[in-house]
C-alpha cells in the first residue's frame, strides 16, 4: 500500500533540488495529478512526526537528509547564514513558510548539529571543484554514502564527512588541467577516530573527478594493509569490480577471486548492480587484492594502459579521462614493495606524464618522515631514509600525483623542512578534522579544566571517577581487577545483547595490556595473565564474590550514572548467568592471551587475530609497539597500561583505548601507572603525561583555527608560513623522536617557579667587556648593606646584596646580551618579553648578588658598583657551557622564596629575612664570574682595586613568578625551520 504522504513530500523534496523553496507550493503540486485529496495540512505533516518519534522513521529520515543538507550546505546561494547554526535552520523554515508549531516539531526529530567543521589552513587556489561538477559525475561518492547510511551512520555524520572529504579534493589539482601541479597536503584527525572513512571519502570524490591512480600507503605489516584493502573494496570498489564479470555461483570462473566464499561478509559489500562501465560510469581495476600486497604490474606495463576514446588528446583531456577505469592499489610502506613500484613506474614512458594521480599515505608520520640528519648531508644534498627516498621518486615520476597525508600525531610531518620540495611537507594545506560524535578520546578519560572541585567529583561528573583507575607504587599492580573488569564488561554486554541492545559492536570483547617493549617482558606477561586467569575461580563461589564485589563498588555506579538508558543488571545475581558465557568466549581455543609482538606478516597469520574473518575475539592481548600503531583493537573495553616513553606522538599512538564504544562506554575502564620508574632516582605519572599531550594537541589545532579565516578573501597564513608553535605540557616528553625534529626550531620555553640559568657565555675579552657594561644600570643599583637568606629546609643561610628593578629594566639587558651560541637564550628571552601583561604580568625582580664569607674571598667592585663577591667556577672540557652556575643553598632559597609568595595575595607581600616580596615579584641570582681553577686566579681579575669587565662573566639564574604563564599552562613549543624562508610569518604569538 503506498504511503501518500511519503510518496508526496519525497518528490517535492526532490523537485526543491538544492534549495529550500515554498513547500505548500511543491507539495500541491506532487499532489495535483495523483493524490488530489491528500491532506497536506501543517498539522497532518506534525502528527506524522510526532507518531514516527515511536514508531517507524520514514517520513522523518525525508526530511534528515533534506534538513541536514542546508544546514551543511557551504555554497548556499539562498543565505548567509552560518552553517550548522539555529539561524541557517531558521531561514531553511523561513523559505520553505513553515509555522511555529512545525518548526518546533521537525528541529525535535532532526536536531541541529551544532558541530565544528574541518579547519583549514591553506595556500589559494583555483576553485574547480565546483557542486555542479562534483553532482555530474558522483558515482562512487553516492555508493559510498548509502554504503554508511546502510551501516548506521547518521546524515549528520554522512554530511560532516562529506565537508570534510570537500576540502581534500578541492584543494587537489583540477584532474582535467593541463599543466602539471603537485599539490601535498595533511590531514590531521584523532586516534582511532574514522581517518579511514575520510580518506575513503576523498579516494570516492577524486576517483569520480577524474584521478585514475590511486596508491594507499597502508601500514608496515600485511595484516594493517589487509584491514584497508578490505575496507576499500567493501565500501568503495564494490563487487562487481572484484568479480569483474566472474559468475560468483562457478567456482572454476572464482579463481583468483578473493572473498567470495571465505568472508562471511561479502553480501554486505557494495553492490553497484551491474558494471559502473555499463551504467554511464567507470570501472576499478584493483592493483592489490587482500591476499597480494603489489608484486609487480601482473600483466606487464599493460597494467597501466589506458584506452584513449582520443588517441591524439593526452589521457587528461576529459574525452578520454572519464571513460577509462582507475586503478587502486594499496601497498605496505616496505623498502621491497615500494622499489618494485617504483623499477615498474620507470619502464612506463609518456603515460605518467598524462596520469592524474593520488597517494594517500595513512599514518604519514611513521616511516614517511626523512629522519636522516640534515647536519651530515652533502651540500645541496640529501639524503633520505628509504621509505622517504622511494616515496620521493615516486612522486618525482607521477608528475600529477597529489599526496595526501593522514596524522592523529602531526608533530613528525610539520616539522620536515618546508624548502624541500621533494619531501612531503604539506605545502598546499592543512586540515585538521573535527572529532566525531560518539568519540572517546583524550577528554573523555580526564577532567580537563572541569568546574567542579576535586572533592565534589563523582562518576557522574567526572571522566577521570568513570573510566580511570590509577595504578601506584605497591603490592596491589590492579591487574587481577583489570582481568575481574574484563569478565564483567563482557558480561554486561551479553546482557544487554539478550534484551534488545544491537549486538554487532559486541562481537569483539578484548583486554589490551601495554606494560613494556621486551620480548621476553611479553612472555612472562602472558604466563602471570594466563595462571591467574586459571586461578581466578570464574566458576567458583569465591570468583563470583569477588566479581559481586568489583560490580557494586565500580561497574553498577558507573552504569547506572552514564547508561541509564541501556539494560543494566540490578544486582549482581541478575549478571551471574552471563559469566559464564563470557567466559566460555574469553577461553575459546584454549587459551584466553594472545601475544602480539612479531615483526612478520608470517607471525601475525599464525594469531589467528583477524577481526573482519573471526566471527567472535574475546581475548587478552599482550603486546608492545605492535599494538600501538594502526592496529585497530576491536571491542577494546579494559587497557591496563604501564609503558614509559619520552615522546608525545608514541605515547598519543599507545592510546589505543580511543575510538568509538556504542553501547558500552560506560564500561570502559583504563588502569594507568602513576608511578612508573622515569630514572633511577624519579617517577612518571603516565595519566599525568597523556593529559599534558592532550593540551599539547588541542593547542596545535587552537593555533591552526586561529588563522584559518580568511581576510579580505585570502589566507592569513599558509603552511610554509605558519610556525606550528608545537606546545610541550611537560618537559620530559618531547613533541616527537629526536630524528623526526632535526628540522624543529624551539621557539620559547616558560619557566614559571622554575630557574632559568643559561650556560653558554662568550669567551672572547670583548664579548665579556660588551655584557658588563650592559649590566652597569643594574650593578649600580645594589645596597651596600647585606642581607642574610635562611637557613631553611635543611639549606645554609648566606649573605647577599640586593636590589629591586622593574620587569622593563631587566628586560632591558638581557635583550643586549651576547652568547657563545646564537640563539642560545632566545626561547628563554621570547617567553620572559610576554611578562608585561600579554602573556602574564610581572612587575619587579629582586636581584640577589650572594657574598662569600670565606677569608679568602675576593670582593671588588665593577665598573663602579659597590664591592662585590668573584666567585670562582670552570666550563665544561672542551665546550663553552659552564657545569653550574647559582650555588645549591642560593638556589633552593630563592626557590622557597617565590614558592612562599606564590601562596599570598594577589595584592600582599611576604617576607624573608628583611626583604618583602609580591606573588608578581621575580628572583635573579646574579654572579661576577670569574673562570679559573684556583682561587689565586681570581684575584688576579682585579686590578687597582676594580674588577676587570673583560675578565668577569656576568652569569645569572632567573626564577620568575609562578604565576607567570598563560591559562594553558604550556611550557615550550617548536616550529619548523626551513631552508628557503630567510622570514617568519607575523603571527600573534602571545596567548596561552
Amino acid at each position: 500500500m503506498t504511503d501518500v504522504l511519503l510518496e508526496i513530500h519525497t518528490q517535492a523534496l526532490r523537485g526543491m533540488g538544492s534549495r529550500p523553496r515554498r513547500f505548500e507550493d511543491w507539495a500541491a503540486l506532487t499532489a495535483s495529478e495523483d493524490f488530489p485529496d491528500a491532506d497536506l495540512s501543517e498539522e497532518t505533516f506534525r502528527d506524522r512526526l510526532l507518531a514516527e518519534a515511536e514508531n517507524g522513521r520514514e517520513l522523518t529520515a525525508a526530511w534528515s537528509r533534506a534538513l541536514t543538507a542546508w544546514d551543511y550546505d557551504e555554497q548556499a546561494a539562498w543565505t548567509q547564514e552560518a552553517l550548522r547554526t539555529q539561524a541557517r535552520r531558521a531561514a531553511a523554515y523561513d523559505r520553505l513558510q513553515f509555522g511555529d508549531d512545525l518548526r518546533k516539531a521537525l528541529t525535535a526529530a532532526v536536531p541541529i548539529a551544532e558541530l565544528p567543521g574541518p579547519v583549514v589552513i591553506a595556500t589559494e587556489h583555483t576553485p574547480w571543484y565546483t557542486p555542479e561538477r562534483a553532482a555530474a559525475r558522483s558515482f562512487y561518492w553516492k555508493a559510498y554514502e548509502q554504503k554508511l547510511r546502510d551501516k548506521g551512520w547518521s546524515d549528520a555524520a554522512i554530511a560532516s564527512l562529506d565537508e570534510a572529504s570537500r576540502a581534500v579534493v578541492e584543494r587537489l589539482t583540477d584532474p582535467e588541467q593541463a599543466e602539471r601541479r603537485q599539490a601535498k597536503g595533511l590531514v590531521v584527525g584523532y586516534v582511532q577516530s574514522g581517518k579511514t572513512a575520510n580518506f575513503t571519502g576523498v579516494i570516492a570524490k577524486a576517483v569520480d573527478a577524474g584521478y585514475r591512480l590511486v596508491i594507499v600507503l597502508g601500514g608496515t605489516l600485511n595484516l594493517l594493509r589487509a584491514q584497508t584493502q578490505r575496507r576499500l573494496d567493501m565500501e568503495l570498489i564494490g563487487q562487481e569490480n572484484i568479480l569483474r564479470g566472474a559468475d560468483p555461483r562457478d567456482p572454476d570462473s572464482l579463481i583468483g577471486v578473493d572473498y567470495v566464499g571465505d568472508d562471511d561478509d561479502w553480501p554486505e559489500f557494495v553492490q553497484h548492480h551491474g558494471r559502473p562501465s555499463e551504467l554511464q560510469a567507470f570501472d576499478i581495476e584493483r592493483l592489490t587484492t587482500r591476499d597480494r600486497d603489489y608484486m609487480s604490474l601482473a600483466q606487464g606495463i599493460r597494467a597501466l594502459e589506458f584506452e584513449k576514446r582520443v588517441p591524439a588528446s593526452p589521457l587528461y583531456a576529459p574525452a578520454n579521462l572519464h571513460h577509462a577505469a582507475a586503478r587502486v592499489m594499496v601497498v605496505k610502506k616496505n623498502k621491497p614493495v615500494l622499489t618494485k613500484l617504483v623499477k615498474d613506474l620507470k619502464q612506463i614512458h609518456g603515460l605518467l606524464g598524462e596520469l592524474p594521480a593520488l597517494i594517500i599515505d595513512d599514518e604519514s608520520d611513521q616511516a614517511s618522515v626523512n629522519t636522516s640528519d640534515p647536519k651530515k648531508w652533502e651540500q645541496g644534498s640529501p639524503e633520505r631514509t628509504a621509505i622517504n627516498g622511494l616515496l620521493s621518486q615516486v612522486l618525482g615520476l607521477l608528475p600529477r600525483a597529489q599526496y595526501v597525508g593522514y596524522t592523529a600525531t602531526p608533530f613528525a610531518n610539520v616539522f620536515v623542512d618546508p624548502g624541500d620540495t621533494a619531501d612531503i611537507f604539506p605545502n598546499d594545506f592543512l586540515i585538521s578534522l573535527p572529532r566525531p560524535q560518539g568519540y572517546m578520546g583524550v577528554q573523555e578519560f580526564h577532567d580537563l579544566d572541569s568546574p567542579v572541585p576535586p572533592e565534589e567529583r563523582t562518576v557522574a561528573n567526572s571522566h577521570a571517577k568513570a573510566h580511570v583507575r590509577g595504578i601506584w607504587d605497591g603490592e596491589d599492580d590492579r591487574l587481577q581487577e583489570a582481568m575481574d573488569g574484563f569478565v564483567l564488561s563482557g558480561a554486561v554486554k551479553l546482557y544487554r545483547a539478550d534484551r534488545g541492545v544491537a549486538d554487532g559492536p559486541f562481537r569483539h570483547h578484548t583486554m589490551l595490556v601495554h606494560q613494556s617493549v621486551r620480548k621476553d617482558d611479553h612472555a612472562e606477561l602472558a604466563l602471570r595473565l594466563n595462571s591467574m586467569w586459571h586461578q581466578a575461580g570464574y566458576a567458583s563461589a569465591e570468583g563470583h564474590v569477588r566479581l559481586a564485589a568489583l560490580w557494586e563498588a565500580d561497574f553498577k555506579h558507573v552504569s547506572d550514572a552514564r547508561a541509564a538508558q541501556l539494560p543494566n543488571p540490578g544486582t549482581y545475581d541478575e549478571l551471574r548467568p552471563y559469566i559464564s558465557r563470557a567466559r566460555q568466549l574469553i577461553t575459546k581455543g584454549g587459551n584466553p592471551v594472545i601475544i602480539v609482538n612479531g615483526d612478520s606478516d608470517k607471525y601475525f597469520e599464525q594469531l589467528d587475530l583477524d577481526f573482519d574473518r573471526t566471527p567472535n575475539v574475546w581475548k587478552i592481548l599482550v603486546g608492545g609497539t605492535k599494538l600501538s600503531r594502526g592496529f585497530t583493537v576491536e571491542g577494546l573495553t579494559v587497557t591496563y597500561y604501564r609503558r614509559m616513553t619520552r615522546q608525545a606522538d608514541t605515547l598519543m599512538q599507545m592510546g589505543r583505548w580511543f575510538g568509538f564504544r556504542p553501547g558500552y562506554q560506560d564500561l570502559v575502564r583504563l588502569y594507568i601507572g602513576r608511578q612508573e620508574p622515569m630514572t633511577k632516582t624519579s617517577t612518571a605519572d603516565l595519566y599525568e603525561a597523556f593529559e599534558a599531550i592532550c593540551r599539547d594537541e588541542e593547542l596545535f589545532r587552537a593555533e591552526l583555527k586561529q588563522y584559518s579565516e580568511l581576510v579580505d578573501g585570502k589566507p592569513q597564513v599558509v603552511p610554509a608560513e605558519v610556525p606550528p608553535l608545537v606546545a610541550q605540557h611537560l618537559p620530559w616528553i618531547k613533541p616527537s623522536a629526536r630524528n623526526k625534529m632535526f628540522n624543529a626550531e624551539l621557539v620559547e620555553i616558560r619557566s614559571p617557579g622554575k630557574a632559568i640559568e643559561p650556560s653558554v657565555y662568550p669567551e672572547s675579552a670583548d664579548a665579556l667587556r660588551r655584557n658588563t657594561e650592559r649590566w652597569r644600570p643594574l650593578l649600580q643599583t645594589f645596597t651596600a648593606e647585606p642581607v642574610t637568606f635562611g637557613p631553611a629546609d635543611g639549606h645554609r643561610a648566606f649573605s647577599a646584596l640586593t636590589s629591586r628593578v622593574i620587569h622593563g629594566e631587566l628586560l632591558a639587558v638581557l635583550r643586549q646580551l651576547e652568547w657563545a651560541r646564537a640563539g642560545h637564550f632566545e626561547p628563554h628571552l621570547h617567553y620572559l618579553a610576554q611578562l608585561d601583561g600579554r602573556l602574564a604580568t610581572v612587575d619587579d625582580w629582586l636581584l640577589i648578588a650572594p657574598q662569600l664569607t670565606a677569608s679568602d674571598r675576593t670582593v671588588a667592585p665593577v665598573l663602579g658598583s659597590v664591592p662585590l663577591s668573584l666567585v670562582r667556577r670552570t666550563r665544561q672540557s672542551g665546550k663553552p657551557s659552564f657545569s653550574r652556575i647559582a650555588g645549591v643553598d642560593h638556589s633552593a632559597l630563592a626557590s622557597r622564596l617565590i614558592a612562599t609568595a606564590a601562596d599570598s595575595p594577589s595584592d600582599g607581600q611576604r617576607s624573608a629575612g628583611t626583604i618583602t616580596i609580591g606573588p608578581r615579584t621575580g628572583v635573579a641570582l646574579l654572579y661576577l664570574v670569574v673562570e679559573a681553577k684556583k682561587d689565586s686566579e681570581v684575584a688576579a681579575a682585579v686590578t687597582r682595586g676594580q674588577a676587570d669587565p673583560s675578565k668577569v662573566v656576568m652569569a645569572f639564574t632567573l626564577i620568575p613568578p609562578k604565576s607567570a604563564n598563560g591559562p594553558g599552562k604550556r611550557l615550550v613549543r617548536f616550529r619548523t625551520r626551513s631552508t628557503y624562508d630567510t622570514t617568519s610569518a607575523i603571527v600573534d604569538a602571545s596567548g596561552a
